[in-house]
């Protein structure tokens, strides 16, 4: 079975990188990790090594403004 939470929302850059420390502080811990999404908490069990992927992205449109972004994906194996 297959769940998914996502949540989106503007924050200040500042604001932005807090989340970021917040989640590799969790990531950083021994066993399980709290990941925050909206109004929902998700525990995760990462594996000791994990998959890391980043992504980044600069489009220029013909109409419409220059858009830029940085997608980063973490996944591994759950436990069974």
């Amino acid at each position: 079975m297959a769940d998914t939470t996502e949540a989106s929302q503007s924050l200040s850059r500042d604001e932005a990188a807090e989340a970021l420390e917040s989640l590799a502080n969790e990531l950083r811990g021994d066993a399980e990790m709290t990941v925050l999404a909206g109004n929902k908490s998700v525990a995760l069990t990462p594996r000791d090594t994990v998959e890391y992927e980043i992504e980044v992205s600069e489009r220029e449109p013909m109409l419409g403004d220059k858009r830029e972004s940085i997608s980063i994906d973490l996944h591994w194996k759950a436990e069974e």
